[in-house]
């Protein structure tokens, strides 16, 4: 395959990888937009269940009562039939005192039993709107989930397609090359530069001199040492003065990691050959 065909194939694929990345991410991000909704429907529920606990304590604490009123309504009224069978002042003294307690027994439970009953029928109207809120959200978070799901289905069915556009365009480039290249495309989104007399258009970096020809002679894939993208040659004007120059102090941070673990990242044809020798591997630093 000529050099300048696979160039152009690679810059095929830079589009389609970009593209295929960028779905991919987003098919991972997409269930995130659902955990706010999911997170107040969850917090609802729990709510609900706290809140239908506690009614039906109240609904508890109220059959108590009113079975403790009646007892006290009975009371008093026994009392109160009893006040025909007394006959003497003592009798009547008794009788009296335990109608009195009956009655404030009965007023007490009275006013117990009214106020739970109140608080009961304030939480079940709290119950009922909660659960209108919990039906809604519900639904809301359901159509939202069928939509997503559509949305991702899409996505994938797009996926699908790059894909076998990569194998096709992928197909007859040297294996190395695809996985570089594929590395460089999830960093940086564009993977192919120009070097525009001796400087990378990709990191403004001045490239050693020798490099730069081999890059200019198109005859292999060439890396960038520095920011690991590909390269082709492209006549340049004048260099931008706020380019970097190459015997400018450079840490080892500026270097692309994996290729500062690559020895053959300049070459991966791996040519051992002594026009691509140690003056290009070593990168001769001068200009």
């Amino acid at each position: 395959m000529q050099m300048t065909e696979e160039l152009e194939r690679l810059k095929s694929l830079q589009d389609v990888l970009a593209e295929k990345y960028e779905i991919e991410a987003k098919v991972e991000e997409l269930p995130k937009t659902l955990d706010g909704s999911t997170e107040s429907l969850d917090r609802f529920k729990r709510e609900y269940i706290e809140k239908n606990k506690l009614y039906e304590e109240k609904k508890d604490i109220v059959a108590r009562l009113r079975v403790e009123l009646d007892e006290a309504q009975r009371k008093r009224e026994e009392g109160e039939r009893g006040m025909d069978a007394i006959s003497t002042h003592r009798e009547y003294e008794i009788l009296e005192k335990q109608i009195s307690e009956a009655q404030a027994l009965e007023d007490s439970k009275r006013k117990e039993l009214q106020r739970e009953e109140k608080s009961m029928a304030e939480l079940n109207d709290l119950l009922k709107s909660e659960e209108d809120l919990i039906a809604s959200t519900e639904k809301d978070v359901n159509e939202a989930r069928e939509n997503l799901d559509k949305e991702i289905a899409a996505c994938n069915e797009k996926l699908e397609a790059l894909k076998a556009q990569e194998a096709e365009i992928s197909e007859g480039i040297d294996s190395e090359t695809i996985m570089k290249f594929q590395r460089i495309i999830k960093r940086n989104r564009k993977g192919i530069v120009a070097v525009k007399g001796k400087v990378c258009d990709g990191c403004h970096m001045i490239l050693p001199a020798q490099f730069a020809n081999e890059v200019h002679h198109g005859e292999k894939i060439l890396f960038c040492p520095y920011c690991s993208r590909i390269l082709f040659y492209e006549e340049a004007a004048d260099l931008d003065e706020n380019y970097v120059s190459i015997h400018d102090d450079i840490s080892a941070d500026d270097m692309d990691e994996d290729l500062l673990e690559d020895e053959d990242f300049i070459d991966i044809e791996g040519d051992d050959s002594e026009d691509s020798d140690s003056s290009i591997k070593s990168l001769d630093y001068e200009n």
